[in-house]
């Protein structure tokens, strides 16, 4: 028994690099985003993916519909498990804001114990997407699963079948538009590709 799972990062939005946008309502791709989700969804047409799914949000939602359309899919299923962490009272301050924010420093820091104000715990967000992650390998067994999702889901994922430490989230990158992909199975799972450039 096995799935592979592709854990696929949204394309670019106009809050990138600029602010916490969380679980923010409105906030799609941007005309880069959306070029770059074209780009994906060429890539992928020739990966035999057999299911989408991606998280509820509008960025991960169109990021999906370029998938699907290229493949010929059905829409991407709506996944609660996929969603962003809930970074609470953080959701959409801009990060020159958070910078001098102690609180925030520890949640970089030692992400294994910190909590963003009135959001959910990095372990919680892991405990989400592993969960997901481990109903797909018993349901989807010898599927090829497309999942969009965001980048430090991806990164707990990674963390998870890799062994590693909630602390060192930060020690590799998952861009906009990008493929990690991992094997999984009732042996466990293994990492594939790492942040592989959709483009």
């Amino acid at each position: 028994m096995a799935a592979t799972i592709l854990l696929i990062r949204h394309a670019a939005h106009d809050d990138l690099d600029l602010r916490l946008s969380g679980r923010r309502a409105g906030v799609g791709l941007s005309a880069e985003g959306r070029a770059q989700a074209e780009r994906l969804g060429r890539r992928l047409s020739t990966s035999g993916i057999d299911q989408v799914m991606c998280s509820p949000l509008e960025r991960t939602v169109e990021t999906a519909a370029a998938i699907t359309a290229a493949s010929g899919l059905n829409e991407a299923e709506h996944v609660d498990a996929l969603l962003e962490i809930d970074f609470g009272t953080w959701t959409g301050r801009t990060f020159d804001s958070l910078a001098d924010d102690a609180a925030w420093s520890r949640w970089n820091s030692e992400r294994h114990l910190a909590a963003p104000p009135d959001g959910e715990t990095m372990a919680q967000a892991q405990a989400r997407i592993v969960g997901w992650i481990d109903a797909i390998a018993r349901s989807a067994d010898g599927a090829v699963v497309a999942a969009v999702t965001h980048c430090d889901m991806i990164r707990a994922a990674v963390a998870h079948v890799l062994g590693l430490s909630l602390d060192k989230l930060l020690r590799f990158d998952i861009d906009p538009a990008s493929i990690t992909t991992i094997v999984v199975g009732d042996w466990g799972a293994k990492l594939v590709r790492l942040n592989e450039k959709g483009e």
